[in-house]
């Protein structure tokens, strides 16, 4: 148990990040993607409130382009947990108008989510949205802070975060404004793969070598998908692969792996010199992609 010191005392402060939201907010909901972050969450939010069933709805915003393990695991999660889950569809988004869907072969809905996460965050009246993002990820969200304070807009401004000293949160606010709180913000992708191994989380098994059809768009592969426009080059190919992240089908890629269990991927994860993100293809859109789409409300 030693070697997993910092782990638990990882576990503890976000064990009381998650005591502290339910204690300052009203309606708050933990956003779910399906991804390993957002189950670590979930784990963690079950033994935090333990016996008792997590008090707070999960919230997914459905993009329409979700990998179908994905969604089989968040179902399966749901019905074990018994706790109810809130859908946001960007689908829905679009057929009111409300955004407009992307063409060709770079379309992705990933960016359009932002729209359909406030409105649901408005339609349920949530007061805070309990995330998965860690500050390791990538360099925007290595500005966060634990309780990241938005608008009556949604959106995040970094130069106006409150100091969060000696474990601290100041969760008050305007009427129309709310927060993110990020849980996880100390944490590594190693931490995560080791907390999941030390305490046997499951997860979906994209994160596992597997047989996938792919293709490459500037070094990063693809799934091949109805759901992506390939450019008359890009020929899907039979690779073995694994995925780092899970989100959008459109924009996340796969890393080549042979890593088919929890020890390899912890092996894999120790020697890669890339970010998990370095294979998200929505943030390569401009060299400060994640931080507009956070100023404008995106998780």
């Amino acid at each position: 148990m030693a070697k997993h010191t910092h782990i638990k005392h990882l576990e503890d402060e976000s064990i009381y990040i998650l005591r502290e939201v339910a204690a300052q907010f009203d309606r708050p909901a933990l956003l779910f993607s399906g991804g390993k972050d957002s189950i670590v969450m979930v784990h963690l939010a079950e033994k935090a409130f333990y016996p008792a069933k997590i008090p707070f709805p999960l919230m997914h915003i459905d993009t329409g382009h979700n990998f179908p393990e994905t969604i089989e695991f968040r179902d399966q999660l749901v019905e074990r947990t018994g706790v109810q889950l809130i859908v946001g569809s960007v689908e829905e988004s679009i057929k009111k108008g409300e955004v407009k869907e992307e063409t060709g072969p770079e379309a992705s809905r990933n960016g359009l989510q932002t729209v359909t996460l406030l409105e649901t965050l408005k339609k349920h009246g949530t007061d805070c949205a309990i995330g998965g993002g860690r500050r390791d990820e990538e360099k925007a969200r290595a500005k966060e802070r634990c309780f990241s304070h938005r608008d009556i807009y949604g959106q995040w401004d970094p130069k106006n975060q409150r100091p969060e000293l000696w474990n601290l949160f100041n969760g008050r606010m305007n009427p129309g404004e709310h927060f993110r709180v990020f849980p996880l913000n100390n944490w590594t992708e190693m931490d995560v793969w080791q907390y999941i191994a030390k305490d046997e989380i499951p997860v979906p098994e994209l994160y596992f070598a597997h047989k996938r059809r792919v293709f490459n768009r500037r070094g990063i592969w693809l799934a091949e998908s109805d759901d992506i426009t390939r450019y008359p080059d890009e020929k899907p190919v039979e690779k073995t692969v694994r995925f780092r992240t899970i989100g959008d089908s459109t924009c996340t890629g796969a890393v080549l792996s042979e890593a088919a269990n929890l020890e390899e991927v912890i092996q894999e994860v120790a020697a890669a010199r890339i970010t998990e993100r370095g294979n998200r293809h929505d943030d390569k859109r401009s060299e400060a992609a994640m931080e507009d789409r956070k100023r404008e409300g995106y998780f």
